[in-house]
């Protein structure tokens, strides 16, 4: 079966030679999760791609913080996945961490997804 795309990071596999994604939620998160994580600059030729949540990474637990944070992912879901639409952004301060949950649904296929980070930057987890 065909690919969507490569799975990053990039690794060997026996079925494709390289993992491929072969369904569009798994295509949605992986490029879900870049937008997350690239900073603004980050990405050649379109340096505003990105939240680059990895700039809040010291800044304080605070409403306002959580503000900018959700104004940033809500003006760049708008310009670069325009076929999402984001139901909530919540975020919860347990034992010194700060995690940031985001609901959105892809209106195409109608499935709704959660994308989850906590602030030491483990992997993000998709429900």
């Amino acid at each position: 079966m065909a690919g969507l795309a490569p799975k990053l990071p990039l690794y060997r596999d026996d079925l494709d030679g390289y993992a491929l994604i072969k369904d569009f939620p798994a295509l949605v998160a992986q490029n879900f999760k870049m937008l997350m994580l690239t900073s603004p600059g980050e990405r050649l030729m379109d340096p505003l791609f990105g939240v680059g949540l990895k700039r809040f990474l010291f800044e304080q637990n605070h409403e306002t913080v959580h503000a900018l944070i959700e104004s940033e992912v809500s003006s760049q879901v708008q310009k670069y996945m325009p076929y999402l639409q984001l139901m909530n952004i919540r975020f919860f301060a347990e034992d010194n961490f700060l995690t940031v949950r985001i609901r959105y649904f892809i209106k195409p296929i109608k499935k709704e997804q959660t994308f989850t980070i906590v602030e030491n930057y483990d992997l993000p987890r998709f429900e």
